[in-house]
């Protein structure tokens, strides 16, 4: 079996423009709320991914239909009577699958769904989202083999609190709660740009909620939603990937899409690790001819800096001017990538939860496998850096986030050649 790599002659800078996607953390969200009314959702600016591809499946299931109009527009339309059984298959292979849940509880009153899979970056337990609906009223019975069975005589609105601000948990509870009876008040919310895209969109569609973006949501729960057309925000983590690519190499790259407003704390960052950065009202352009200096750097959720950029900011200073310390609150376990670093000569030492990186003068070209998304987007980084041939395999990771990743790169000039 011929597996799928990218072949990256090393050591160019980086030089042009990049227009990024539409956020897959955001459009799988919405896809999820269209199964909260009978009427169309159409979708614009929605990027050609595998998880995308996933949740079209996992929605045709459960009896959806689900067309492409033009690329990046799809239409959702769920007029029928909804098969409230999400499949194994699809919820084993994705994280973003849990949420349906809370749309199909509101819709149906019952779910039938696994536990979610996805990139293995430690434990993502799905207890808040739990908690959060039983709070409205539902009925959690758990069986054996990750398999729950949740089911409610009817939502009503409550006051919850998260003990930590998770952004799915906040997103299923509120799906859910824009149709039970009464006020919903989610305390501790997430507060990502995603999140409030997702208030936009339900709002467009007629339901009643306050606050996203802060501490506090408040819903006022209605009787049904209407369909909508809705146009799908950039893809901030994609903007940051591009951003910390031009650092890396020591180019330019200006990347169309990004805003500042939802990636402060990467540019906060890039701008201590010595890059130039130039903030337009649909732009922004990085440039370093000059090796980046030694930086920190502790994840935390938005708007800290993101975990989704982590391994990426490492890439960057594996090759900066001092020892850097990184620390990772949000997933234990998003360090699993290091050890193909340093296969490229990174000095790395990984201690619990933290990140030991002194920076080398050069990076040399090794082969790597890709284990999850984000990790994968790093070793491509660093790879760019580095001097030689450099071969990513398993690329299937990339796919899940990043459209049309390798055909970007080139247009910025960069030596990179897919092989599937």
């Amino acid at each position: 079996m011929v597996l799928s790599e990218l072949l990256i002659y090393g050591g160019k800078p980086l030089i042009g423009s990049v227009k990024v996607s539409g956020a897959k953390n955001s459009v799988l969200k919405l896809m999820a709320a269209s199964l909260l009314t009978k009427e169309p959702c159409i979708i614009k600016n929605v990027p050609n991914l595998s998880d995308v591809q996933k949740m079209i499946s996992l929605l045709t299931d459960l009896g959806t239909e689900a067309k492409w109009l033009a690329p990046g527009t799809l239409y959702l339309h769920n007029d029928q009577q909804l098969n409230y059984y999400g499949s194994e298959k699809l919820m084993r292979e994705m994280r973003a699958s849990i949420l349906i849940l809370g749309p199909l509880l509101a819709r149906t009153n019952k779910a039938h769904v696994y536990y979610p899979g996805g990139c293995s970056i430690g434990p993502r337990p799905i207890d808040l989202h739990l908690k959060g609906l039983e709070a409205l009223g539902a009925v959690v019975e758990k069986e054996q083999g990750g398999v729950l069975y949740i089911y409610t005589k009817g939502l009503k609105g409550n006051r919850i609190y998260l003990d930590f601000p998770s952004v799915g948990a906040t997103e299923n509870i509120l799906m859910a709660a824009v149709l039970a009876e009464g006020r919903t008040t989610i305390e501790n919310a997430a507060k990502e740009p995603e999140l409030v895209e997702l208030q936009r969109f339900l709002t467009a569609m007629g339901a009643n909620i306050h606050g996203a973006g802060t501490d506090t949501i408040v819903v006022e729960g209605v009787k049904k939603l209407k369909g909508t057309e809705y146009s799908v925000l950039a893809d901030r983590i994609e903007a940051g990937t591009f951003l910390l690519a031009g650092a890396i190499t020591g180019g330019s790259v200006k990347v169309y899409g990004a805003r500042a407003d939802h990636n402060e704390a990467l540019l906060y960052k890039l701008h201590e690790s010595g890059s130039e950065l130039n903030i337009g009202t649909n732009y922004i352009e990085e440039k370093n001819n000059n090796r980046p200096s030694a930086i920190r750097i502790r994840t935390m959720p938005y708007p800290g800096f993101p975990t989704d950029l982590q391994p990426q900011i490492v890439a960057l200073l594996t090759i900066a001017d001092g020892t850097s310390l990184i620390t990772e609150t949000v997933f234990p376990d998003r360090f699993k990538y290091v050890h193909e670093l340093i296969r490229l000569g990174a000095n790395i030492v990984v201690e619990g939860e933290c990140a030991i990186v002194k920076g080398v003068c050069k990076l040399k070209g090794a082969k790597m496998e890709a284990a999850d998304l984000r990790g994968g987007a790093a070793l491509v980084l660093a790879a760019l850096s580095a001097t030689g041939e450099s071969r990513v395999g398993q690329l299937e990771h990339l796919d899940r986030g990043y459209e049309n990743f390798s055909d970007k790169l080139v247009m910025l000039g960069a030596e990179v050649e897919r092989h599937n």
